[in-house]
């Protein structure tokens, strides 16, 4: 089987999720010849808005908001070469307590099952042979993110093809080291609850070197320019950037290769 037939289908909660914990994994696969399949599930509109109006503020306009991060998804999936970018148009329901959570069409409070559809016949239509996307916290504990996770479920599920699914991690072991440079470039360390963030290094099934394909990773998320203020990543220079955020690791859910674990190659068995 050559790379040219392989499919990654990554599938994240808003513009600016692909870049943040698969940027370099999207671009490394997409540079090696995968086909490469964003599915980004909400329109984002809950992000801040021209001039960094945060939601209800003056000056918060939805409908704006969501044209801008369509724009800006579009340039980060030029940047990382991705070949196919599905929207399913759902509506952004803003972080864990805030009010957005409770409006009835917000993703978060969507059916599982028929917000799961659409996301079936894209896997239908694409038969990737790789699934990314959250684990059942989220990754950390966005209610975008988990229902993310809990429709990816369901469809692969109701997909019933054989298909290698992974979760993005982070090693917990490396969470000090990661507040001490953060610390050390000025940077102040997002607050996240560091019992159910992460994973133990023992649980970790593939770890994939994209530090070749740091400036991709950065210049995506620097396309993401209108949520600049929440994305800290983006703070650093290339060097600390690649040192810090260019080694990508998952845990592998589903598997029917029998490819050995840990993995540097999450189509390992497929190739």
């Amino acid at each position: 089987m050559t790379d040219s037939a392989l499919t990654l289908m990554a599938v994240h909660a808003h513009p600016d999720d692909e870049a943040t914990s698969t940027g370099g994994t999207l671009a490394r696969y997409a540079a090696e010849g995968v086909r490469t399949v964003l599915v980004t599930c909400t329109n984002g509109e809950m992000g801040d808005g021209l001039g960094g109006a945060k939601p209800g503020e003056p000056g918060h306009r939805g409908a704006e908001v969501v044209e801008e991060r369509r724009r800006e998804l579009e340039e980060s999936c030029r940047i990382l070469g991705i070949a196919h970018l599905e929207m399913l148009g759902y509506r952004d329901s803003g972080m864990m307590g805030w009010p957005a959570n409770d409006e009835p069409d917000a993703f978060w409070n969507l059916d599982v099952g028929e917000a799961a559809e659409p996301l079936v016949d894209l896997m239908k239509l694409y038969r990737p042979d790789v699934v990314v996307t959250y684990d059942d916290f989220g990754f950390y504990g966005h209610p975008d993110h988990i229902q993310a996770h809990r429709i990816t479920m369901a469809a692969l599920d109701r997909h019933a093809a054989p298909v290698k699914l992974y979760f993005p991690t982070i090693r917990r072991s490396l969470l000090a080291v990661f507040r001490e440079k953060m610390a050390e470039a000025g940077v102040e360390p997002p607050e996240i609850d560091e019992e159910r963030f992460g994973s133990p290094d023992e649980d970790i099934s593939a770890t994939l070197d994209c530090r070749s394909f740091a400036a991709a990773k950065l210049g995506a998320l620097r396309a993401h320019a209108s949520q600049g203020e929440n994305i800290f990543f983006t703070q650093f220079e290339l060097e600390e950037f690649t040192e810090m955020f260019c080694i990508e690791e998952f845990i592998r859910v589903r598997d029917h290769t029998g490819s050995p674990i840990p993995e540097n190659d999450l189509f390992a068995g497929l190739r």
